[in-house]
């Protein structure tokens, strides 16, 4: 089937191809009767205008996009559902895109996405230090907003999590309970959310005389169930293992607690755990998680807004920097049933004596 183009519209409606231009771009320029005429012709044929071709006259895309470390994280899929709903609202479309956590391929992404002459990106990057890709593309123009980090720049919108202070919230819950040894299970270290959640864990345990042994503090590479569930069975095969253990995000409090059960430990008897972000699958996993609970939604929705409304005015545009706190959420993994609100712990076996 032949594609329908502006020239059919035009000798539909009995006009020219500049009028039917006007009526899509610039409708203020065109008399109600004419352009109701366009209009009705619009209808009557299914035309659908092609945005691809009216950037390349100069007219602003209608697109914006997104790129996040990793779809597989249900933490990013939340995030993503409040970018669209605001971009809808607006009437502007989401690209999606994921970087897994590297910086080669966030570079990359970003240089087609600037191809494709979106409106505005926003990003959650993969790296502590700038993408010197997103510096060049916003020189030339085009609108980014960093999410879950906070911006180094006043000429630019970020929003971003306390995650120090989600760090202080679950070291000062896991001491409150009893325990003093305790332990750490992070993600890597150049991105910047997990840097700031293990500070400001660390920190409160100094505050108290403590901290955490070299040998009960992990990095993973990635922060997925898998990886968490192999770094647990390895932490609780160390000498005297911690019968607390931060989890710096959800999916590897999950593992770490597939990993206590499989070695017949009862979570929080034996060990207790702390996830962060509050997915949604935390509530229902084996033992319901304790976690910092992130608002997800809100931070992608007002990201959003903040893109569209850059993308759209320019150089009158106010940059923010938003700043939301996170609220810890306590269950079961942490606050066992029927003990009072603490932890009566029994002996931490060492997986090598099982």
């Amino acid at each position: 089937m032949k594609r329908l183009t502006i020239r059919d519209v035009a000798k539909r409606a009995a006009v020219s191809v500049g009028t039917v231009s006007h009526v899509l771009n610039r409708p203020e320029l065109v008399a109600n009767e004419t352009r109701a005429r366009v209009l009705a012709a619009i209808d009557e044929l299914g035309y659908v205008r092609n945005h691809a071709a009216g950037q390349l006259r100069g007219i602003k895309s209608r697109s914006i996009a997104l790129v996040v470390l990793d779809f597989d994280n249900p933490f990013f899929t939340e995030l993503a559902r409040g970018v669209e709903a605001a971009a809808s609202e607006a009437g502007y479309l989401v690209i999606l895109a994921s970087s897994d956590g590297s910086g080669e391929h966030e570079e990359g992404t970003l240089g087609m996405l600037e191809e494709h002459r979106v409106a505005g990106i926003l990003i959650s990057p993969a790296s502590i230090k700038p993408s010197a890709k997103a510096l060049e593309i916003r020189r030339r123009g085009t609108p980014i907003v960093l999410l879950d980090r906070r911006r180094s720049r006043r000429d630019q919108c970020s929003l971003a999590v306390d995650d120090t202070s989600g760090g202080i919230a679950v070291a000062q819950h896991l001491l409150s309970l009893g325990h003093r040894r305790l332990g750490l299970l992070n993600g890597p270290d150049h991105l910047k959310p997990c840097v700031e959640r293990r500070e400001g864990f660390i920190g409160v345990l100094a505050d108290a005389g403590l901290s955490v042994a070299l040998e009960h503090d992990l990095e993973t590479k990635t922060m997925t169930i898998e990886a968490g569930e192999a770094a647990m069975t390895d932490l609780l095969a160390r000498p005297r293992p911690p019968t607390a253990v931060f989890c710096g995000n959800d999916l590897l409090a999950i593992g770490a607690e597939r990993a206590a059960l499989a070695l017949g430990l009862a979570i929080p008897q034996d060990v207790a755990i702390v996830g962060y972000d509050d997915i949604r699958f935390a509530q229902t996993s084996l033992v319901p998680l304790t976690s910092m609970r992130i608002p997800s939604y809100e931070l992608g929705f007002r990201a959003a807004q903040l893109l569209i409304d850059e993308a759209a005015h320019g150089a009158d545009h106010r940059h923010q920097r938003v700043l939301l706190q996170p609220e810890l959420k306590v269950r079961a993994s942490t606050v066992g049933p029927g003990n009072g609100g603490r932890v009566t712990r029994r002996r931490v076996r060492a997986a090598s004596a099982q």
